[in-house]
Order: structure tokens, then C-alpha cells, then sequence
């Protein structure tokens, strides 16, 4: 399994970089993604750097990009993905790039600069266009001529007037209007929101002798630009200078748009409309070529921005890592560190050579390995099947250096766990098809750079998937479970007992008043001698039964204790491999062996008897599998046999008593109090004692072997110290007794832990009969036709989308939890302590996908 198995084997290695060179060798090592450099300058800040400057610099590319991207983004433009490889451009090409950024960025902002002021003006001349076209229609309707009227009955005394809802007159008119040809006039254009508060004041400061009319804008698709907000054109009627100004100083207030000398004579305004008409046509072409400019520009620029943005954040990636360098005493060699996974040394020292050739230096790099003692991070070698599997081992924690990585056997346990709960046929091929949805398209969607995080979950687990598919399909064979329902393919081993008294057994629902019949299946009369056991999975005939769960809940249950004991006792074997890698033979026999005992003398036990129960005891006295007392049929009970093991409970040892004329009468507490085998209780135990005795072993060896070899100068460290720290007795105690309480406990609630597979099967298998009872069923009982025929295709798809939402992914991912949870906790837990830290290359492959929002 390669490095699957352990992790790579990692070198720290030191380069020798000559300054000429460094920027092409540290290029070449982005692009293969095998460095991870440590930062030699710890203490110095971010400004002290020696390439601070060139940082800089590339952050400036990166805003004017930033800019030319949203200018994108607004225009509608798309930006074309990258498809070849696009290599990190070297120092002296920085000069170009920044050229053409600046030239960009400058001919942008003037195109912006001048569309900005086209725009207002040409907004401006639509403002004017609107209001002459407005006031002309306003005049037509005589609106001088009411306006007078109103002003001429103010100052008669009759009070206010209120025209058309928002004209306004007051009885403090106190100028004479004399002639209806002596009122000015106001026009403009104002926000419509703004209207209402505009009378309002106009009334209030001008003591209502301000005439005032408004009619809205329309829509005009015709026009090159909109303003943000909808408008309307005023008209202003008042008389004498004095309102004149105060007037004024209000519409300044509101932020209107005046038109200056708007001109009483028809004549007149139709000339000035006409010409602004004519302005608005030449400023519509203008505009027109500014926009094509702009666009012409901006495509221009979308076809690079990708191979741009990448050349940018590679020549700062590479800038940032020569910042993590040092420099010699003679200022011309750079001095690195890094880890290397160490077979792929060779491949690095290749990398500086071309790099060196690239650079035109003579001088060849240098790579030398160092001695540390400092723990190397841990690295797996992956692929697009193993990564979805190691993401899951890593969700919990990263593996230390060397020791046994859970992946290979996850890839097998975590979908098998998971089938285990959620066995069903049908079901399982969908969640292979949807598997298969991914993988088949694969390029596509690698292509598309989907950023949504669900949809990449489901992606980047497609692998799991399958596999998870795969092992349902396999339970559910098991199971005979396909929807809910079985198939019978090698008949039934079991018969009706009451197949000659059918009548007797008939029965009337309450509900519907049908007859219907019990069907049991009792072992010692119903099960057919004549035929073998099933040959795979469950009989269907149960499927019908009415002691199905009965049967089934047994078997399930039993079947957990068995799979979740043999996770465990192989998590546990996993341990002593790692206890002889690292030579810590203290641990092989004063900690695994204990352990061993401990659980071997209980749970693998309990797991033999189990094994033992199914094959030897038969539902009938006297076969041929009573081995050890074949005169009854009464197998003894697990849990009570448990408990008097505990509780050192003698027991019988024989189920009855034999008379001379050959009858055999069970004794009454035969099932709960008989002996498996003879001796029983004696060999129960000594092995409760060796198991007793195995906790205060694990406890307290240990602990003074370590202080014993620290007395004598070795050295030796504390799992979950800190790295060179000293030796400390009570330290060493506290963590062990902690282990050794976790591991006592954690053998029996993890042995209760693992029925979750006996649960959640039970209520995936109810949920699915549920469904097609209270569904699927229901359509085939009505009689109604080819309407009857419709409505079974649509109550079809209900049953459809109701199993892939609830079964499927809700389901699903409860079992999916679980047997994360199973594997974290009740496995993982014996051998792997995940204290590791993740190699993190520098590797510009990762660096982009972190740009693109595609990687964390």
C-alpha cells in the first residue's frame, strides 16, 4: 500500500540557492509541489523582508486587475478560463506587466472619466428635452390662466385654494397681481419621492402663493442611460421678486434640476427644444463610439485577465517564499530549508539544475540533508480514489509521522459500516448511479469550477459513494431487502404449521371487514428438515411473517456485537505494529498485551459463544448439533450467562434429569442457569481474574519502567508531551491512568456503541415498509381505471422523490455519521493517535484552486 500504509519518509533538507538562480529554482519547485519551507527569519515583521519591495508591487498588479475585473463584471463580460499550463514569468518580465497594467488601468479610467461626463450631460440635455416637452403640454392646458384665477380669488379673501390635489394658494397674499401676463414661472425636474415633501414646504415658506404642477416622467427604452431613480417635471407660478429668490433657495434644497430661463414664448421653446435635440442626437453617436471603445478594450483585456491573475500570483508566491530565506555573508546565496518527502529527492535536485540552465548561472545549486530531531509533517501519497477516503481520517486528525494511517482500511470498513445500517438493494443502486453521474463527467465538472461547497462535498466523496452503493447492494442481498420487499430465488425453508386449519386461523379486521390471516412462523414445528439452510440472506418467507422482527431483531443485534468486537480487536492488533515500528517494546508488553487479555478474556468470549449458539444448539431436541448435551434444544441466554460471569454465579450442569424408562424432564431454570461446556465455571474465572488483573498492569507499569530508564540517563518521552520536554513521573501516571480508564470503559460502551448498526438498520428497513405501505401500495388498490393508471404513474414519482429525500439523504446521512462516528471513536481510537501535522507543499497547482475559491 506504499505510503498509504505509513506516511512518506520526509528529509530536511538545506539548499544553497545563488541569487541569479533563485527566483527560477524556487519557480520550478511551485510547479512541482514537493518544499515546504520553513521560515528562517521568524522574528523579523513582514516590512523587513528583503523582497518586500517586489511584493508590493504585486500587490499593486493585483488591484489594478482587481479593477479591470469589476469593470468586467458590470459590463456582462465573461472572463474565458485558462485550459494550458500557464509557466511563472521572471523578474525582469515584471517591467511588461506592470506596463501594460498601467496602460490599462489609465485608459479605463479616462474611458470612465469622459462616459461619466457624457453621461451627465447627456442627462442633463434629457432633463431639458422632458421639461420643454412637458411645459408646453402644461401651458396648452391653460395652467397660466388658473393659476391667475387662484392668485386673483387669494386676494379676494376667499381663502386657500387646493387645485387638482397639489396646487396650494394662501389668504397672506399680499402682492397685487395685476395682469395674469406678469406671473413667473419655474420649471425643472425633481425625484418623485421627493414631490409631496416639496409642496409641503413651498406652502408653508412661501405661506401657499406658489402655484404648483407636476407631471411624471415615462420610461424611455430609447434612451442610451436611465437615472436611478424615477423623476418628475414641476412647474413653479408665483409673482414678485421676493418669492423669486425664496423659491429658488428651495429647489436648491431638493437637489432639482432648474432649467435656467425657460422661455414663455411658444416659439421660443420649440427652437431651444429642437436644438437640444440636435445635441442629444450628436451626443448619442459620441457616447455610442466611447461604448464600443470601452468594450473593444475590455474584451480585449478579458481574453488575458486569467493568464494574468495566475502570472501575478505566482511571481508574488515565489517572492513570498524568497522572503522565508536567508542570506550568507556575502550577499550573493540564498540559504533555504524545507522538507522533502525523501524519495523524491532526486526529483528535486533535477528541478534545480533545469532551473539553473533557465537563469543562465553558472553556478549549480547545492542540496544538503540535515539531522534534526524535530518532528517531519505527515504526507500521503494520493489519488482521486484514496483522497475522499484519507479526507475522512483527516477530519479527525492528521496521522503522526510513521505510524499506521486508518485510510486502506477504511476504504473498505467505512462503506461497509455504512451498508451494514442502510441495507437496501434498491436504494444502493441509486446511490451507484448518482456515483457514477460524477465520475463519468469528471472533466466537465473540473472544467466548471463549481465553487458551491454541498455539490463539492458530494464531488469530492463520489468514490465513497460508489463503494457505499456497492456494499448496500450487498447487505440488502443479505437482508432480502429491495424497497422493502423480497425476492425468492432459492425457495423457502419454511412452511405454514397451520396450513391444515387455515379456517381456524381466519380472522375479521375491524376496519374493513376482510378476513385475514396470522401467520407465525414457530421454529420447532414451521422450519422444513427436508431442505438446508438458506443458501444466501435471509429467507424471503420472513419478509411475511408476522414474528418477523422477532427474528430478525436477534440476528441483527448479535451480528453488530460480532462486527463492532472484530473492529475493535483489529484496531488493537493495528497498535502492536505500531508499538514494534517505534521500538517501544515497554508498550508491546505492558500495554498491548494487557489490553489483549482484557479483551479477549470478556468480549471475544462473549463473540465465541455467539458463534458457538448459532451452530451447535438446534430448534429441536435431539439432532445431531447438540454436541455437548443433546437432550435439549434450550440454547442459554448470552446476557444472563454474562452476568453470572461477572458475578461468579454457579451454575447447573446438566438442563434435567433422565428417568430409567428414558423420559427427559427439563429443570425449570434450564435455560438461564446450564453450562455451555463442562468446567465452565472455573475456566469464567480465571479468566475474569486474568482480565482484573490486566487494568492495574496497564496502569502502573509503564509509568515506572519510563522512570526507571530516565534514572539510568536514557531518554524517553511521554505520548502527548511536547517535543524535547523533559521527563516528568507524574506526568507519564496522569496520561496513563487516563488511557487505561478510557480503554476499561470504552471496551464496554463501545461494544454498546456499535448496536447503532442493529438500530439504524431496524429503522431504515420500518421507514422503507412504512413508505411503500402508505404510498406505493395504495395506488395498487385502486380500481378506477385508465384514471386509476394515471394516478399510479404520479403517486410513482411521490414514492420516487419521497425515497431519494428521506431514505436516500436523510437516511443516508445518519448512517453516514454513524459509521464516521464508529470510525473515529470505537476504531481509530485503539492504535492512532492523529496528532500529526499535514504537509503543506508550496505548490502553485494549490495556490490557485485557494484563489478560485475551490480549496480551503
Amino acid at each position: 500500500m506504499g505510503s498509504l500504509y505509513r506516511s512518506e519518509p520526509m528529509s530536511l533538507c538545506q539548499l544553497f540557492l545563488q541569487t541569479d538562480s533563485a527566483f527560477a529554482s524556487v519557480a520550478e519547485l511551485g510547479e512541482l509541489g514537493l518544499c515546504q519551507f520553513r521560515d528562517l527569519n521568524p522574528e523579523a515583521s513582514s516590512y523587513q523582508r528583503k523582497y518586500v519591495h517586489e511584493v508590493r508591487r504585486c500587490d499593486e498588479m493585483e488591484r489594478k486587475l482587481r479593477m479591470v475585473t469589476e469593470e468586467l463584471t458590470k459590463d456582462g463580460i465573461p472572463i474565458p478560463d485558462y485550459i494550458d499550463q500557464i509557466p511563472a514569468p521572471m523578474p525582469r518580465d515584471m517591467n511588461e506587466l506592470e506596463a501594460k497594467f498601467d496602460k490599462l488601468e489609465e485608459e479605463l479610467s479616462s474611458i470612465n472619466l469622459s462616459t461619466k461626463s457624457l453621461k451627465d450631460n447627456y442627462l442633463q440635455l434629457t432633463d431639458i428635452k422632458n421639461v420643454l416637452n412637458k411645459v408646453r403640454v402644461l401651458f396648452d392646458e391653460g395652467q397660466r390662466t388658473q393659476a391667475f384665477q387662484s392668485i386673483s380669488d387669494a386676494q379676494h379673501g376667499y381663502g386657500p385654494i387646493q387645485a387638482n390635489g397639489n396646487a396650494f394658494v394662501g389668504d397672506d397674499f399680499k402682492d397685487t397681481v395685476k395682469k395674469e401676463t406678469e406671473l413667473k414661472f419655474v420649471a425643472g425636474v425633481i425625484r418623485r419621492d421627493r414631490i409631496s415633501t416639496f409642496e409641503r414646504i413651498l406652502w408653508r415658506l412661501c405661506k401657499g402663493n406658489v402655484y404648483v404642477r407636476t407631471n411624471d416622467i415615462e420610461f424611455d427604452p430609447q434612451a442610451l442611460f436611465h437615472d436611478d431613480v424615477e423623476k418628475s417635471v414641476f412647474l413653479l407660478f408665483f409673482s414678485g421678486d421676493r418669492l423669486t429668490t425664496r423659491v429658488k433657495k428651495i429647489c436648491d434644497g431638493f437637489r432639482t434640476h432648474v432649467i435656467q430661463n425657460c422661455p414663455e414664448a411658444p416659439a421660443e421653446r420649440n427652437e431651444l427644444l429642437i436644438s437640444v435635440t440636435n445635441r442629444l442626437e450628436d451626443m448619442r453617436t459620441v457616447i455610442g463610439k466611447t461604448l464600443e471603445h470601452r468594450e473593444r478594450v475590455l474584451n480585449a483585456a478579458s481574453l488575458n485577465m486569467k493568464s494574468w491573475e495566475i502570472q501575478v500570483l505566482k511571481l508574488k508566491a515565489i517572492f513570498h517564499t524568497l522572503n522565508l530565506f536567508n542570506l550568507d555573508v556575502t550577499q550573493k546565496c540564498l540559504i533555504a530549508e524545507c522538507w522533502v518527502p525523501t524519495n523524491e529527492i532526486g526529483t528535486v535536485q533535477s528541478a534545480l539544475r533545469h532551473a539553473t540552465q533557465l537563469s543562465g548561472s553558472n553556478v549549480q545549486s547545492i542540496l544538503n540533508r540535515l539531522d534534526t530531531h524535530s518532528t517531519p509533517p505527515t504526507y500521503h501519497k494520493l489519488n482521486k480514489f484514496t483522497r475522499g477516503f484519507q479526507n475522512i481520517v483527516d477530519s479527525y486528525g492528521i496521522a503522526s509521522y510513521r505510524e499506521i494511517n486508518p485510510a486502506p482500511w477504511t476504504i473498505i470498513s467505512f462503506p461497509f459500516l455504512f451498508a451494514v445500517m442502510f441495507g437496501d438493494t434498491g436504494h444502493g443502486v441509486i446511490m451507484i448511479l448518482a456515483a457514477l453521474a460524477f465520475i463519468l463527467n469528471e472533466k466537465r465538472i473540473e472544467k466548471a469550477k463549481i465553487k458551491d461547497e454541498i455539490f463539492n462535498t458530494f464531488y469530492g466523496g463520489r468514490y465513497v459513494v460508489v463503494l457505499m452503493g456497492c456494499f448496500s447492494i450487498y447487505t440488502g442481498l443479505v437482508y432480502n431487502d429491495i424497497y422493502s420487499k423480497s425476492i425468492n430465488i432459492f425457495g423457502s425453508g419454511w412452511k405454514n404449521p397451520y396450513n391444515h386449519e387455515l379456517l381456524k386461523n381466519l380472522s375479521k379486521d375491524a376496519a374493513t371487514g376482510n378476513q385475514v390471516i396470522s401467520l407465525t412462523f414457530p421454529p420447532e414445528v414451521a422450519f422444513d428438515d427436508s431442505k438446508n439452510p438458506y443458501p444466501f440472506g435471509v429467507d424471503p418467507a420472513w419478509n411475511i411473517a408476522d414474528n418477523r422482527l422477532n427474528f430478525l431483531n436477534p440476528m441483527k443485534m448479535k451480528m453488530s456485537v460480532l462486527l463492532g468486537i472484530s473492529q475493535m480487536t483489529f484496531g488493537l492488533i493495528l497498535s502492536l505494529f505500531n508499538h514494534i515500528y517505534f521500538g517501544s517494546m515497554v508498550d508491546v508488553f505492558f500495554v498491548f498485551i494487557p489490553q489483549m487479555l482484557f479483551l479477549s478474556l470478556i468480549f471475544i468470549y462473549l463473540c465465541a459463544q455467539i458463534v458457538i449458539k448459532w451452530i451447535t444448539y438446534y430448534v429441536r431436541p435431539g439432532m445431531k448439533f447438540d454436541k455437548f448435551y443433546p437432550g435439549s434444544h434450550c440454547a442459554p441466554s448470552l446476557l444472563i450467562g454474562l452476568i453470572n460471569m461477572f458475578m461468579m454465579k454457579a451454575r447447573e450442569d446438566s438442563f434435567g434429569t433422565t428417568y430409567p424408562n428414558g423420559t427427559f424432564v427439563e429443570s425449570e431454570n434450564q435455560c438461564y442457569q446450564q453450562l455451555w461446556y463442562p468446567h465452565q465455571d472455573i475456566i469464567e474465572k480465571i479468566f475474569l481474574f486474568i482480565a482484573v488483573i490486566s487494568i492495574p498492569v496497564m496502569l502502573f507499569v509503564k509509568p515506572f519502567v519510563l522512570r526507571y530508564k530516565h534514572a539510568r540517563g536514557e531518554h524517553v518521552h511521554v505520548h502527548g508531551a511536547e517535543e524535547g520536554a523533559e521527563f516528568n513521573f507524574g506526568d507519564a501516571m496522569v496520561y496513563q491512568g487516563i488511557h487505561t480508564i478510557e480503554f476499561a470503559l470504552g471496551c464496554i460502551s463501545h461494544t454498546a456503541s456499535y448496536l447503532r448498526l442493529w438500530a439504524l438498520s431496524l429503522a431504515h428497513s420500518e421507514l422503507s415498509d412504512v413508505l411503500w405501505t402508505m404510498v406505493m401500495r395504495q395506488a395498487f388498490t385502486m380500481d378506477m381505471g385508465y384514471g386509476g393508471a394515471i394516478l399510479c404513474f404520479v403517486v410513482f414519482w411521490v414514492f420516487s422523490m419521497l425515497t431519494v429525500a428521506i431514505l436516500i439523504l436523510m437516511e443516508g446521512l445518519s448512517a453516514f455519521l454513524h459509521a464516521l462516528r464508529l470510525h473515529w471513536v470505537e476504531f481509530q481510537s485503539k492504535f492512532y493517535a492523529g496528532t500529526g501535522v499535514q504537509f503543506e507543499p508550496f505548490y502553485f497547482t494549490r495556490i490557485i484552486r485557494i484563489y478560485e475559491g475551490l480549496e480551503e
